[in-house]
């Protein structure tokens, strides 16, 4: 169990950004806690994890897709952030861990946990009612939030940003769940309906959290909200009046363009970029402007070749024998505007190097 708590211990110093303390374990709140806190210890990582996952698949075509490399430097106190990636963090690993905690307690991982039948055989609208077995989101919630609101111990504007969009994350497990009903009635016909509440996908719960970080609100709080009482108070009478499900943040965002080693920022140069393909979002379409060209970077195409099974055939028995098909494909890159000519004039060396070699 030890191995699965550092685990989730070094996965949620990647979630938690720029903590203001740097010894603290949450091994040591298991100490302190509840032992029967003990069971839920790889939910919990799993559920860190899943964050983390959702993160990156949510800013995959974006200036900043969650680098790890920034996320590992949350021990620094000096490099703290406060900005509406930071909010996001914490609001999709919150979520991740109240997610998992209430899907396993569905699944009958956990003997003190089962469905929420408390609304069952009340009228929940016209022609139907409460019934069968909605997932415990209480559960999952009240769990999460000892974990996850554990790891902050200050009681600046900071903590009280990362705080609060804890909250939003668990408030958007509860927003995203979806209504089940069965119809009852005589010979199939739906006189009335029973209906329990549904997890969705975590996917919906990334998209919802996405959508509230593009209208993320700015808190101006930075200057002279310390740890004084009276400090204390405003920051806490602000961040009230805000709606728990609105993520927030304190600082402006820098634009990602460049590579910053200090932040742990990559950059955008030589990140891969999308113009053309099946299904493809409009964000995604603009990807290659939104990385490259509004970075002052070119976009440079490359071929590769792609060695895939196909043709599988099923030989009696017992056996699955497959051809090795070869594809090639088009990818576009972020380049210097320099290098881009540079590449394509090798690249056209090395071709004709080729066609001279067959003749």
């Amino acid at each position: 169990m030890f191995v699965h708590w550092e685990a989730f211990y070094y996965i949620f110093i990647l979630l938690t950004h720029m903590r203001s303390y740097c010894c603290w374990s949450v091994n040591n709140f298991l100490m302190t806690g509840p032992k029967a806190y003990l069971i839920y210890s790889s939910s919990v990582a799993a559920g860190a994890q899943s964050g983390i996952e959702e993160c990156k698949y949510q800013f995959a075509w974006d200036r900043w897709n969650c680098p790890e490399r920034a996320l590992q430097l949350s021990t620094h106190s000096s490099l703290r952030s406060a900005n509406r990636e930071t909010a996001f963090v914490h609001a999709i690993s919150s979520a991740g861990v109240m997610y998992t905690l209430t899907r396993n307690c569905s699944l009958g991982d956990f003997d003190n946990c089962g469905c929420d039948d408390s609304r069952n055989g009340q009228r929940g609208g016209h022609g139907w009612l409460w019934g069968g077995c909605s997932d415990n989101v209480g559960f999952g919630e009240a769990i999460s939030k000892q974990f996850v609101d554990a790891l902050e111990t200050g009681q600046d504007a900071r903590a009280a940003m990362n705080l609060h969009n804890n909250e939003a994350g668990r408030k958007a497990v509860k927003g995203t769940m979806q209504r089940t009903c069965k119809c009852h009635g005589v010979s199939g016909s739906c006189t009335t309906q029973t209906c329990w509440l549904q997890l969705p996908e975590f996917r919906e719960v990334g998209n919802y959290l996405k959508e509230k970080y593009h209208r993320a609100l700015k808190v101006d709080l930075l200057r002279g909200a310390g740890n004084s009482a009276a400090s204390r108070g405003a920051i806490a009478e602000t961040f009230s009046s805000i709606s728990r499900k609105e993520l927030v943040h304190l600082e402006d965002s820098p634009d990602y363009c460049l590579e910053n080693r200090t932040l742990g920022l990559p950059g955008t140069e030589g990140r891969e970029c999308l113009k053309k393909g099946k299904n493809l979002s409009k964000w995604e379409k603009r990807s290659c402007k939104r990385l490259c060209g509004e970075c002052g970077l070119a976009v440079e195409e490359r071929k590769a070749e792609m060695v895939s099974s196909c043709n599988c055939k099923f030989h009696w028995c017992c056996a699955v024998k497959c051809e090795q098909c070869r594809k090639t494909v088009t990818k576009y890159f972020c380049v210097k505007k320099g290098q881009k000519g540079r590449n394509e004039s090798a690249g056209n060396r090395r071709k004709n190097l080729r066609l001279r070699k067959k003749h």
